[in-house]
């Protein structure tokens, strides 16, 4: 979606796991999104910023995003892997994947 970052969704039933590794001085900017989102560091660290409210997170941080809040991140000289769990499964997510997995098939 973003040139640095690659995304590895896991879907089940009712919620979804999309683990995001972000190359050093990657911007996921702005945006919202009607699904919950729970934001899990693994490795290294980011600049996470939900409505305004910025800090630096860094592994086995949390952040909740309820639905429809402003959020965004970047990284600066250090790269970041972090887990977010969306519920229910994030449908922009679901249609990317889809079309890479189409794109992996030689269909689209």
């Amino acid at each position: 979606m973003l040139p640095g970052l690659e995304f590895r969704p896991v879907l089940g039933e009712k919620t979804m796991v999309n683990f995001v590794r972000f190359a050093p001085h990657v911007e996921a900017p702005n945006h919202v999104h009607i699904e919950e989102q729970i934001v899990i560091v693994l490795e290294g660290e980011f600049e996470f910023d939900i409505d305004g409210d910025v800090w630096t997170m860094r592994p086995g941080d949390v952040a909740v995003v309820p639905p429809w809040v402003p959020h965004g991140a970047h990284t600066n000289d250090v790269g970041c892997l972090e887990a977010d769990v969306f519920n229910p499964p994030r449908q922009t997510l679901l249609k990317y994947a889809e079309a890479q997995a189409l794109k992996l098939d030689g269909n689209s």
